[in-house]
């Protein structure tokens, strides 16, 4: 909770918080290698014989600072701390723990004991379903040394079971733990009735106690020797009312929180008289929590003296005002109210409320969620003064919360409107921007049947910069993005509209080791069953569409990428895409280009050596659909399928003369000027058609595309020409005896372009 020896109170968290947008440090080199060495452990480790465990590699000794940071790294990431990670500890030589936090880890007893045998300080367990009440033995054993104890939700070693198979022991204490300031019990339910006196006899030394969660309690008198008591939580603990006597003895208390979140245990009989008489008891009562309760009363003053504070029953309170009072979701909307006596009030009332519920209960799912749809709306609806702090919440409570589904989408949501308000300050902030989109990437991991999840995600990641701002996570963000086109149950989703989108926008923009990468994650055979399934229903739409445009970026350049096409039957699917969709030129242009990619690689190009391909292709030299792109992008495939010469051409008909003729009448009626839907990275292919000197038409095609190009964007192709040795092939053109007139004209007519840009580029130089 707030008020704690290792946290900070809310109004520090506040006041100190600072936007992200005002810094644009880079992540920490410290940072990076922890991350480094958790995803790469053979760094430091190797394997202890012919066992799965990990040990230090030899001549290696990790101080105490080192080895909690990377217990704590492998515990936030989402890397497993299982029985392999945990023997890294056994040698307590060579590493040293002091202070350990285990959340939804896989450790077993052993493992605990391991860690245990540091003689630790703190230890923190939650979501470690595999312990059981065998651990209790070990924490006995290494408890003189433990001075904080904290046993969270999903671990379960506290039964019936214990008080049979522990035996005697058990009779006069359940854990030999007699320094322990701090202990935390949570979600510990249907235990007898003397546990807790058991429990809590040997803990004399406590000034921390949170039994969140624990169901009854009984009257609590058995708490009386916990006369250092500071701190007292009990949220969602049953029937408070018959443990007021109690707690009212316990005078060292500084915070108490008897906050609810269930419905039917918010009233309470005398909720005034309570409030009143533990207020009043409790003299140095600086943090009072009673959120979900009544105890606020209706805010109708009930005597004459109470004036000053609309909250009834605090107003001894009004000349001491607490540091904080929780009041979030009290009945009566006691937030809402004036003269609250607290500096600091958790409610809903504004965004500095909401924020402060957020730290308050970060590690309460059922309350953090509702705080997090108010911080939503906040964000939709109006404008918030606190961004960066709002930012540091969401993120805190995904990452906390990752398997919790509404924590997830309310937190997704918010993100969705913090990128998209802020996008501008982001791009000077690399590590935040990473953050934000690992995140999202931990939530739509874990919840990638989750429509709405991945809608939220999806489209927060459209408002970063594609590919730049992702490709540290690109791996990850490829699978995530192929189960929402292929994985998940609805077709036709928004979710795989948005999800091919991203993908075709990655495919588009990079290299080919990252585009060969693309293919190995499955990304063409993805593509290729959305094709089949759209063409079993008879049905074209912008998915299908892009599917085809993200193959055609996946293959450009890639020759592994364009034998997965053939190897997935895709000249199949492109025969019945033209055959059942043969008047969408958007189609047609993309199914076209993907062909133009895979005519390219001389050793697949026997597969396009086929009557019907050929046919299709010189059938397609006559459409002008999508301008001349169809067209060209025919021509290019017939021209890089006639480069390997004469006898090559094994089909009969068509024949390859009446082929090339066709092509050439093509070309003489394209316009010199026309605009393109094309983007060459590498002249390359290009440029070695015009080398092909035994077919002239190669020649023809390739010298006319240079031409079209560097006069449509000379400034994107006239350097590239010059760059990849263009000029010095078309100077070569021009002097040979073979070409024709028309491609030494059209040789020319590249060079001029290329000179005259040149020249235009030098003299903006001079003038500027």
């Amino acid at each position: 909770m707030l008020q704690s020896s290792r946290c900070r109170h809310s109004s520090i968290i506040l006041a100190e918080a600072c936007c992200f947008c005002n810094s644009s440090a880079p992540q920490k080199l410290l940072d990076l290698c922890f991350n480094y060495i958790n995803k790469y452990l053979v760094t430091i480790c190797e394997y202890t014989g012919y066992s799965a465990y990990l040990k230090l590699k030899e001549g290696i000794s990790l101080p105490v600072e080192i080895c909690e940071k990377l217990l704590t790294v492998r515990s936030q990431s989402l890397e497993s701390i299982d029985s392999t990670f945990v023997n890294i500890f056994k040698d307590t030589r060579n590493t040293r723990l002091k202070r350990v936090q285990l959340r939804k880890s896989k450790i077993l007893d052993h493992d605990l004991e391991i860690l245990l045998s540091h003689n630790l300080l703190e230890l923190e367990l939650a979501q470690s379903k595999e312990l059981t009440h065998n651990c209790i033995r070990h924490i006995s054993k290494y408890g003189a040394s433990l001075l904080s104890l904290s046993i969270g939700e999903g671990v379960d070693i506290f039964s019936h079971s214990i008080f049979y198979s522990l035996g005697d022991w058990i009779q006069s204490h359940i854990m030999n733990v007699p320094n322990l300031r701090r202990f935390s019990l949570k979600s510990c339910r249907e235990l007898p009735d003397d546990f807790y006196a058991l429990l809590l006899s040997p803990m004399s030394c406590l000034t921390y106690l949170d039994l969140s969660n624990c169901g009854s309690l009984d009257d609590f008198k058995y708490s009386e020797h916990l006369v250092n008591l500071r701190t007292l939580i009990l949220y969602n603990v049953d029937k408070i009312e018959g443990m007021t006597e109690a707690i009212c003895k316990l005078k060292n208390l500084t915070h108490l929180d008897i906050s609810q979140s269930r419905d039917d245990h918010r009233r309470f009989t005398k909720p005034t008289a309570t409030l009143s008489t533990l207020v009043e008891n409790l003299p140095h009562l600086m943090s009072l929590d009673i959120s979900g309760t009544d105890l606020a009363g209706t805010g109708v003053a009930e005597t004459d003296k109470a004036r000053g504070s609309d909250i009834p029953g605090l107003i001894s309170r009004v000349s001491n005002p607490f540091h904080f009072l929780g009041l979030y979701e009290t009945l009566h909307d006691a937030c809402l109210r004036h003269d609250l006596p607290a500096k600091l009030i958790a409610g809903n009332a504004n965004e500095e409320q909401i924020l402060i519920s957020a730290l308050a209960y970060m590690d309460r799912t059922e309350m953090l969620q509702k705080v997090l749809n108010e911080l939503f709306h906040l964000f939709r609806f109006e404008t918030c003064q606190f961004v960066g702090q709002a930012l540091n919440v969401v993120l805190e409570a995904m990452n906390r919360h990752l398997s919790e589904r509404h924590i997830q989408i309310s937190g997704s949501a918010t993100l969705f409107y913090i990128v998209k308000g802020t996008s501008s300050e982001l791009h000077e902030v690399v590590h935040v921007k990473r953050k934000i989109i690992s995140t999202l990437l931990n939530g739509m991991s874990v919840h990638r049947n989750d429509e709405t999840m991945m809608r939220n995600g999806c489209l927060t990641l459209c408002q970063f910069k594609i590919p730049i701002d992702v490709l540290f996570e690109y791996e990850r963000l490829v699978d995530v993005l192929l189960y929402s086109v292929h994985g998940m149950s609805s077709s036709e989703s928004f979710v795989q509209r948005i999800g091919i989108y991203l993908l075709n926008s990655l495919a588009c923009q990079v290299d080919g080791q990252q585009k060969i990468r693309l293919g190995e994650l499955g990304a063409i055979n993805k593509m290729i069953w959305l094709i089949s399934e759209r063409l079993d229903r008879g049905y074209c739409d912008d998915v299908l569409e892009v599917a085809w445009s993200t193959m055609w970026n996946i293959t450009d350049e890639t020759p592994a990428n364009c034998r997965k096409f053939l190897e997935n039957n895709g000249m199949e699917y492109f025969l019945s895409c033209l055959k059942r969709f043969p008047d969408k030129e958007d189609l047609l242009r993309n199914m076209m280009g993907l062909l133009g990619n895979v005519a390219e690689v001389k050793e697949l190009r026997h597969y396009l050596m086929h009557p019907e391909y050929l046919s299709v292709f010189s059938d397609l030299l006559e459409s002008r659909c999508d301008g001349i792109e169809v067209s060209y992008n025919a021509a290019g495939v017939i021209s890089h399928i006639a480069s390997d010469g004469p006898d090559f051409w094994v089909v009969v008909e068509p024949s390859r003369q009446d082929v090339l003729d066709r092509m050439i009448k093509a070309i003489d009626s394209w316009n010199l000027e026309s605009p393109r839907n094309i983007n060459y990275r590498s002249f390359e292919p290009i440029l070695h058609l015009v080398k092909v000197f035994h077919t002239p038409e190669c020649q023809r095609w390739a010298v006319w595309a240079l031409a079209n190009l560097t006069k449509v964007y000379p400034e994107k192709y006239c350097h590239l020409v010059e760059k990849e040795g263009g000029l010095e092939l078309l100077k070569e053109i021009s002097q040979h005896l073979d070409p024709p007139a028309a491609i030494k004209d059209l040789a020319a007519i590249v060079i001029e372009h290329c000179v005259k840009y040149k020249n235009h580029d030098w003299q903006q130089e001079l003038d500027g």
